[in-house]
């Protein structure tokens, strides 16, 4: 599920699944790209129907039915959000910090079983822009926990940061996050391009005032200035992500 849940900072192994062998031509212009920071789940990783999985177990324990509208309802938001939307459709009396614990467990045994699934262009785009010299921070909502599981299929060490809700004292759609990961490598955020899928993740890349390329996954994200929507990470190349780090006029 798209962007939730914070926790303990993940502490991943710097292996994982993506292949370090793909290439790029010559990158140029590389003044204007001071970073570039993924959204996680629905973005980097295709944990929706995990996430569909564990919400659904979660809500039985709870008394209550769950759907994919329910699951709309909830792209990209916080733990808290999601816990009460959940006692809220249920009418439970269960503890929230329980609630959580569960989609906690659930997520996190299925990951490190199953790993999670890479959406197709993020190992080539992680490596071209490793290869570039552009720092990459990973931005996420999600419990550090979830993202140390994601991360054993993915390779922390594609990324410079990493930030996740239990950095931060508000998740997106709130900027913190983003201005944290900009500060964290002392980089200017409006120089930074952000990876979204959701518009909760839009949101708070664009209050931190960064640029953004959205890969909409389950609600759709409409084109605007400092925005470019693509259908897949599969478009997007080192050199257009400077493209449009160039287009913004210096400060």
């Amino acid at each position: 599920m798209p962007g939730r849940y914070g926790g303990a900072p993940p502490h991943g192994e710097n292996g994982g699944t993506v292949a370090d062998t793909a290439t790029t031509g010559p990158e140029t212009g590389g003044d204007a790209l001071e970073a570039v920071f993924f959204d996680m789940d629905g973005l980097l990783v295709d944990t929706e129907r995990v996430w569909f999985e564990v919400e659904t177990q979660v809500m039985a324990r709870l008394g209550g039915e769950w759907s994919l509208e329910h699951q709309e309802k909830l792209v990209g938001g916080s733990m808290d959000r999601s816990v009460a939307y959940m006692l809220q459709v249920s009418g439970a009396d269960v503890a929230p910090e329980t609630v959580a614990a569960w989609m906690d467990e659930g997520m996190t045994a299925r990951l490190r079983v199953g790993g999670a699934a890479v959406m197709p262009g993020a190992p080539e785009l992680l490596v071209a822009l490793r290869a570039a010299g552009v720092p990459v921070g990973l931005v996420t909502s999600s419990l550090g926990s979830i993202a140390d599981a994601v991360l054993r299929s993915v390779g922390r060490h594609h990324f410079d940061t990493i930030v996740t809700a239990d950095d931060v004292t508000l998740t997106k759609p709130d900027p913190e996050p983003y201005l944290l990961a900009a500060k964290r490598l002392g980089v200017d955020p409006a120089r930074c391009v952000v990876l979204e899928d959701s518009p909760n993740g839009v949101a708070a890349a664009t209050a931190a005032g960064c640029l953004v390329v959205a890969v909409p996954s389950l609600l759709p994200i409409d084109p605007a200035p400092g925005r470019l929507v693509v259908s897949s990470l599969t478009e997007v190349t080192v050199d257009r992500l400077r493209a449009l780090a160039a287009s913004r006029p210096a400060a």
